[in-house]
């Protein structure tokens, strides 16, 4: 796999976090509909792009850090 960028990692962890959100609004949906089937496979692909969102944040972090530790002294 190749390297993000700190950048890159930011964009990918908002793409995630914005799929999760629909994949929780589809749960939510199916769930008051008494899908409850559906709606756990909703949560947990949701659940899946929380993870790799979460992921994507900590690799931005590190890089930052990576890159600015040393003009922070």
């Amino acid at each position: 796999m190749a390297e993000h960028t700190t950048a890159q990692h930011h964009t990918a962890a908002s793409a995630h976090l914005k799929d999760a959100a629909t994949h929780h609004e589809h749960a939510a949906s199916a769930h008051e509909a008494g899908d409850h089937a559906k709606s756990a496979h909703h949560a947990t692909i949701a659940h899946g792009h929380t993870l790799h969102a979460e992921h994507h944040a900590e690799s931005a972090s590190k890089q930052h850090a990576d890159q600015h530790a040393a003009s922070v002294k």
